[in-house]
């Protein structure tokens, strides 16, 4: 079978950065550090929210499903700084050539880890070949919009545009799974400041398993997959799940009822 890679990030503002850019003193706090560039942003956009190359990754959590079997795991802090993060995501690209699955990849995702990858020098041959080492990824790449290799199920559930693209909790909710758990997407630089990183990885690590499972659904919906192995794809991740002891599993399971 082609592996499966869904995956999530969360980020916070750079704010070595964004020191760096706008010259601020380097014993500024953190917090007025980022509040300068959102206070320039909604000058700028009418949001706070900050462009792609000053967000910050502090985890990227996947779901994998190959011919071994389905792993869930994040990457990032504590464990490992920004870019070493961002490089085993291309490496495990470049090893395995799965379709990656995303819910906004295109708009959010891809643009931040891009970004962020070419600020710390990272590789990544086989997301970027369009054809040129594999002669396959003419017709199928990475970077194209309207190819299956990266599907990004908020962009094709909106028909390309054609909708306004549904929020990953709601459907999620619709369809009898558990939807968001934890901090929240908003809260997530507050989070950060109190030093609750762990929180921020099980947020991260329940959306991923969310974006799996409505991929999940959608090969249903298209007839990639027959009911009977769309039951057999979520039983497998359940069991998964319930061999977990960390409690937003628990509650992860207690809240998905389809």
């Amino acid at each position: 079978m082609t592996p499966i890679l869904a995956f999530d990030i969360e980020t916070v503002p750079d704010c070595d950065g964004i020191r760096k850019l706008y010259d601020l003193p380097a014993d500024l706090h953190d917090r007025e550090v980022a509040e300068v560039a959102f206070q320039k942003r909604r000058t700028l956009t009418g949001s706070d929210f900050l462009p792609p190359h000053l967000q910050r990754v502090i985890v990227i959590s996947c779901v994998l499903r190959d011919d071994e079997g389905l792993k869930l795991f994040s990457l990032g802090e504590p464990d490992a700084a920004e870019g070493a993060a961002i490089q085993r995501f291309f490496e495990g690209i470049n090893k395995y050539v799965p379709q990656i699955v995303s819910w906004n990849g295109r708009g959010f995702d891809i643009p931040v880890l891009v970004s962020r990858g070419l600020v710390h020098g990272v590789t990544a041959a086989c997301f970027w070949d369009t054809g040129a080492d594999n002669k396959d990824f003419r017709w199928s790449n990475y970077i194209n919009r309207f190819h299956d290799r990266h599907l990004d199920l908020m962009d094709v559930l909106s028909l390309y545009g054609g909708a306004r693209g549904s929020p990953l909790d709601e459907l999620a909710r619709l369809s009898g799974l558990p939807g968001k758990l934890g901090v929240g997407g908003a809260a997530v630089w507050e989070s950060y400041c109190c030093g609750e990183i762990a929180a921020i990885r099980d947020y991260c690590e329940a959306d991923c398993a969310n974006t799996y499972l409505l991929f999940l659904r959608f090969q249903m919906m298209r007839c990639a997959y027959s009911p009977q192995r769309y039951a057999s794809e979520c039983a497998l991740l359940r069991g998964l799940l319930e061999k977990r002891p960390e409690p937003h599993w628990r509650k992860f399971l207690s809240l998905w009822k389809n």
